[in-house]
């Protein structure tokens, strides 16, 4: 029998170790963060943290598939439709982490 085919029984029933495979990816956290203060366009969220387009998307689709988020189509004049995301009720739930690490890093981390 392979090990690589079945998942670690002590990380599946793990609440902490199923939330960090779904936010513990690397801009993961800054993503949430960015979409907590209103951003909700795909191009501002790029532009705010400079990450590589084809890694948000591959994020926002985790999210999305998670609960975490949703979105909705818009069209601004003259241009095509494009999607903007939202926290969903699971994803607003998650603020207080947010601000949780915030405040940790304000209190031991040096800017």
């Amino acid at each position: 029998m392979s090990k690589g085919n079945h998942e670690n029984p002590s990380l599946t029933q793990c609440p902490i170790a199923r939330t960090v495979a779904i936010i513990g990816e690397k801009w993961s956290l800054l993503i949430l963060r960015d979409l907590a203060r209103g951003m909700n366009k795909f191009s501002e969220i790029q532009q705010s943290l400079g990450c590589p387009k084809n890694l948000l998307s591959t994020r926002l689709k985790t999210f999305e598939r998670a609960g975490i988020i949703a979105r909705n189509e818009y069209r601004e004049a003259g241009a095509r439709a494009r999607q903007a995301y939202y926290l969903t009720e699971s994803g607003k739930a998650l603020i207080p982490v947010l601000l949780a690490l915030q405040d940790w890093g304000e209190e031991y981390l040096l800017p």
